[in-house]
């Protein structure tokens, strides 16, 4: 009896600390979703609860900015993202499963070197890298902000976790006597095992993709290739009596749009995830 009632307490304990916590993340979404319903005058008054009338005539203003391509923007954004999130997760899957799956001379040697770049920051190979895009004739594209993704070693630790729990490599033996090719086993076999672990790093690499600010400004020069991060920063930074704080947040609430289309999309493979059984031996 006393067994069950202290479950029941933890339980009810349990819930009201999830509550607490749900209401703390969309919180800051519901404010911000206020302020973009509200005019400049309004917002300079302080805080509201309460959404403003000025949803559909901010939207407006920003979206017939001739100096600011807030469409465009969001498109840019959409290609590196989507792009970046494709060719991350499966090029990091594809080395991973080739350090899990086979033996070789200098194994060790190569995951080590992996996780050696891991903990490298951005900001100290960036002025080579600006000197490499410009001698490749990439300077002020998209390309430069897409191809470098094609490496991640977070996302390939993440993958190569994840493999070792997940996959057997019986299963690939038996898929090589049967006659299958190495990467029609990787993209029949493999691919659908590591489903729940390319859906969350294809999220983590959508959004660090879509929030990257510091990449696309060093290489992006022309307005009508800029992306969200750096077209909102260009409104922050314009003219005092210019600028419109509604447009900002306007502007942010259209941007987490897509970021959260995504999430719903592939959310169902990330709690399937949590179910999902590796194939025993």
């Amino acid at each position: 009896m006393k067994a069950n009632e202290s479950n029941h307490v933890r339980t009810i304990f349990a819930h009201i600390v999830l509550v607490i916590l749900s209401f703390m993340c969309l919180f800051f979404f519901y404010i911000l979703f206020v302020n973009a319903t509200r005019s400049h005058a309004d917002l300079q008054k302080g805080f509201s609860a309460l959404p403003g009338s000025h949803l559909l005539e901010n939207l407006r203003n920003v979206a017939n900015d001739g100096t600011f391509p807030m469409f465009r923007g969001i498109l840019n954004s959409l290609i590196v993202s989507g792009s970046s999130a494709a060719i991350c997760t499966y090029f990091s899957a594809l080395t991973a499963y080739g350090l899990y799956a086979y033996d070789f001379k200098g194994k060790k040697a190569a995951f080590t070197f992996i996780m050696a770049i891991l903990v490298m920051p951005t900001q100290v190979t960036a002025m080579g890298f600006l000197r490499l895009i410009t001698k490749m004739g990439m300077y002020d594209s998209l390309l430069p902000l897409i191809i470098p993704s094609i490496a991640s070693p977070s996302v390939f630790y993440f993958m190569h976790s994840y493999l070792q729990s997940s996959l057997p490599l019986s299963l690939v033996e038996a898929a090589r006597i049967d006659g299958s090719g190495e990467f029609k086993t990787f993209n029949r076999i493999v691919l659908p095992i590591m489903k729940p672990a390319i859906a969350v790093q294809a999220i983590f690499s959508f959004v660090g993709a879509w929030n990257n600010y510091f990449v696309p400004a060093l290489v992006i020069q022309s307005k009508d290739k800029m992306t969200v991060p750096i077209l909102i920063a260009t409104l922050r930074g314009a003219d005092y009596m210019n600028f419109d704080m509604a447009k900002i947040y306007m502007m942010i609430t259209v941007a987490i749009v897509p970021i959260i289309v995504v999430y719903l999309l592939l959310s169902k493979f990330i709690i399937a995830g949590v179910t999902l059984g590796g194939v025993k031996e």
